[in-house]
């Protein structure tokens, strides 16, 4: 089974990155832009038995900065 988890920081947590997207697509002429905020994709092939607690488990042990980032996982 295809499971995605979507990793984004948390409202008020810089983000650099973000920033520079924005700076770069309006020095491009894209206007319109109010902010960017980027994050990440993580798709795991797992077996149809794995839990959504051992889903969430493996988010905050590993794939997630609880701390900044807040993450969805989707089935």
């Amino acid at each position: 089974m295809k499971v995605r988890i979507v990793v984004t920081l948390k409202p008020g947590v810089l983000d650099p990155q973000g920033k520079a997207i924005h700076k770069s697509l309006e020095s491009l002429g894209f206007g319109g832009i109010n902010d960017v905020r980027a994050g990440k994709v993580i798709e795991l092939d797992v077996a149809d038995s794995v839990t959504d607690e051992e889903l969430d488990g493996m988010c905050r042990k590993l794939i997630a900065n609880t701390v900044i980032e807040n993450y969805r996982i989707e089935r």
